[in-house]
């Protein structure tokens, strides 16, 4: 390991997955090299806007991505691990569930941050290889769409504000596309103009905190944006590379978005850098960051594939 780095492990479970990411890190430097990136679909969040519980297939599906995770951790020799917990697990009334199964597991407490505390980890983690960039206008305007919760952070060296709402893909698709248990395919007219008004009504809230239009440059964060991007390039897979730092347009955001919502599940399916877990709710997402661009007057969105696991990382070190 080169001077001046720690190897450190973050974790970041959220309403729709679960992710690791395992790397050398120099906290006076800001360079951050990566040994292990890992992402597993395991729902947590599944049916909690329902129920205000975790369901318990839900948490078995978690604990199975720890116990992997916990396996890799050990391997790289990580010496410091750092479990941060999401929207999901914020509003379980069984969350003494999670947190025990975690510590077995993991050793280590996850940490379930506010809103606030999300924000800050995902705009460094998304900014601070940014600096220096000058065909990038600051402010940033950071957006990180999860599956519960979408945080927006304005900032330039350092969050000015921040906000963190209640729409998500996965809490979209649940609230507006699901019909006797399945989701609508493709969903009507009137289930996308519900979705649409109840994220204008996030926005509003987001906007009394945060100042959207000040933004000079739009960075979005998380599968939604990462996903539209790859459908954007055509990619035949997944391919993080291509998408770290892409460039969408907002007519662009706009064309993906209608082909999603007017799509079924085979067709979304058949999408080659679809990842299985995202093919139900990804319609939703695309809605989420189309709104966004619509309101804040971007352009276009700077994907990034670094963000709240990054700055978890950061702070560990």
């Amino acid at each position: 390991m080169p001077a001046g780095f720690s190897r450190v492990a973050a974790v970041d479970c959220g309403t729709n997955s679960i992710r690791l990411l395992v790397a050398d890190v120099n906290a006076e430097t800001g360079e951050l090299l990566e040994l292990d990136r890992r992402m597993t679909i395991v729902r947590l969040g599944q049916d909690v806007d329902r129920t205000g519980r975790l369901a318990p297939e839900a948490l078995e599906r978690t604990f199975a991505a720890c116990r992997e995770y916990a396996d890799v951790i050990r391997e790289l020799g990580a010496g410091k691990v750092r479990f941060v917990a999401t929207s999901a697990s914020r509003d379980a009334s069984n969350r003494d569930d999670f947190v025990r199964g975690v510590v077995d597991i993991l050793g280590v407490e996850p940490e379930v941050i506010s809103g606030e505390q999300e924000a800050e980890f995902s705009f460094t983690g998304a900014t601070k290889e940014l600096k220096g960039r000058d065909d990038l206008a600051r402010p940033y305007l950071v957006v990180d769409i999860g599956g519960g919760s979408t945080e927006f952070v304005v900032g330039d060296g350092h969050v000015r504000a921040a906000r963190s709402v209640d729409v998500g893909c996965v809490r979209m698709t649940e609230r507006h596309l699901v019909r006797d248990g399945a989701v609508t395919d493709p969903p009507t007219e009137e289930q996308i103009a519900a979705m649409r008004a109840d994220i204008e009504a996030a926005l509003d809230l987001a906007g009394e905190t945060v100042p959207l239009r000040e933004a000079r440059t739009l960075v979005g964060l998380a599968g939604s944006v990462t996903t539209v991007s790859a459908i954007a390039q055509n990619l035949p897979e997944y391919d993080s590379t291509a998408i770290h730092h892409s460039r969408v347009s907002r007519d662009t955001v706009r064309e993906i978005t209608d082909r999603l919502l007017r799509s079924t599940h085979a067709d979304r399916a058949a999408i080659p850098s679809m990842h299985p877990g995202r093919v139900d709710v990804i319609a939703a997402g695309a809605l989420v960051l189309l709104s966004i661009m619509e309101r804040v007057g971007a352009e276009e969105v700077v994907v990034s594939e670094h963000d709240i696991l990054d700055g978890i990382a950061f702070s560990v070190a």
